[in-house]
């Protein structure tokens, strides 16, 4: 809570001109990306968003500035006070421009507090919280892939207006899992359905018997998880152990390729979710994928794809500009529309949120599997103006 008040505070101050420190200004271009190399989130944004970053600086042309542009990477443990250290280290005293990956809430909130402080850009690819384009707002974040509210807007209003009107939740226990289900609640409110319990569980715990036994009793018509990585898959896994996926609806509400992909598809299948970026959309998203899996060994998540395009799209404005002066940057983000295989009828907002089509998709039963990448089916593009939420006027940055 101090973290985040401290945050909150340091975004308050830049918006209304208080004195910061001095970015370093120094014609080089240095990239730091931030994400969990071991832990639960591994395979959504841990070394394959290091390769997602360095693919966009080959694809940039190596350059910036005319000097090689530099990568530096971390593991943060996924523990905030570990994340912020190494970070401070980087911006205070080796000269990293901005930052990349930074998957899980809490770990990207602890971050924004020095990295607002520092004036360093966030490119955040992996976090869902929307807080960090409303109560964590700075003029240096761009929210780039995803949030809760494109999560909840895409998935549960589809699932509520098919009749399912009593939700139970199993939240993971910190700021995504939170942010996730108080979003999601109030779109089952607004939408005349009610939730009728929920329990929170840690974050990487493997034993989700008792949370299960608890949903199983609720009399509720979906089971939501409020949780991401394989503590999706884990909770999965049990509700099928116990029989619960035979008398409910599950809807996973953060669910990324990888986690699917080690779903049973006899237990998965027709499960419904929203998500930023499918590798087998179009020729566009199979060209890019391809080339990610020959260098990572496996499909792309959506924030390995989203790492990428918000790198090509800083790099963009840094070249444009002349300069990495982060305000003239972020100022050129905003004003020019990001176009790749990623970003669909995009732009970055004045609050930092990247606005882009989502995709309403369905996991695809074994029988329709084409090859062991063959996961989804899409069933509809929900506009980022429909998907995200709206913008605060607190938050409207101008440079």
């Amino acid at each position: 809570m101090k973290k985040m008040l401290l945050a909150s505070l340091v975004a308050a101050g830049l918006s209304s001109g208080a004195a910061v420190a001095a970015p370093a200004i120094d014609g080089k271009v240095k990239i730091g990306v931030i994400g969990d190399m071991g832990g639960v989130y591994a395979d959504i944004c841990g070394p394959g968003c290091v390769t997602a970053t360095e693919m966009a600086i080959e694809d940039f042309g190596g350059k910036a500035l005319g000097k090689p542009i530099e990568v530096v990477s971390a593991d943060s443990q996924l523990k905030p006070d570990v994340a912020s250290s190494i970070v401070r280290k980087w911006v205070e005293n080796e000269g990293v421009d901005t930052l990349g990956g930074l998957v899980a809430s809490s770990v990207t909130g602890a971050i924004a507090s020095v990295a607002s402080q520092n004036k360093n850009i966030m490119l955040i690819s992996g976090s869902a919280s929307n807080g960090f384009t409303t109560k964590q707002c700075s003029p240096y974040i761009a929210h780039w892939t995803y949030n809760v509210a494109a999560l909840a807007n895409g998935t549960v209003k589809t699932l509520v207006s098919e009749g399912k009107k009593k939700w139970f939740f199993i939240t993971a226990d910190y700021n995504f899992g939170h942010a996730l289900e108080g979003v999601s609640t109030k779109v089952i409110e607004s939408n005349g359905g009610e939730v009728v319990g929920g329990v929170r569980a840690p974050l990487s715990t493997t034993d989700f018997s008792s949370y299960v036994l608890q949903a199983q009793s609720s009399g509720a018509d979906v089971v939501a998880l409020a949780n991401a990585g394989n503590d999706t898959v884990n909770a999965l896994n049990a509700a099928a152990e116990f029989g619960l996926t035979e008398m409910m609806d599950i809807a996973g509400l953060l669910v990324f390729t990888q986690n699917a992909q080690a779903m049973d598809p006899d237990v998965a299948a027709g499960m419904k979710l929203t998500t930023g970026f499918y590798w087998d959309m179009d020729d566009q998203t199979r060209e890019w994928s391809k080339r990610f899996k020959e260098r990572h060994g496996g499909i792309p998540s959506m924030a390995h794809a989203g790492a990428y395009s918000a790198t090509m799209h800083y790099l963009a404005a840094v070249e444009a500009t002349g300069t990495d002066d982060p305000d003239k940057v972020m100022s050129w983000m905003k004003s020019n529309k990001p176009n790749d295989f990623f970003s669909r009828n995009a732009y970055l907002r004045a609050d930092g949120r990247m606005v882009h089509d989502m995709l309403l998709v369905k996991i695809k039963d074994k029988a329709s599997r084409k090859s062991g990448d063959d996961i989804y089916e899409i069933l509809n593009t929900i506009p980022g103006d429909t998907a995200f939420n709206p913008m605060l006027p607190e938050c409207e940055f101008k440079y």
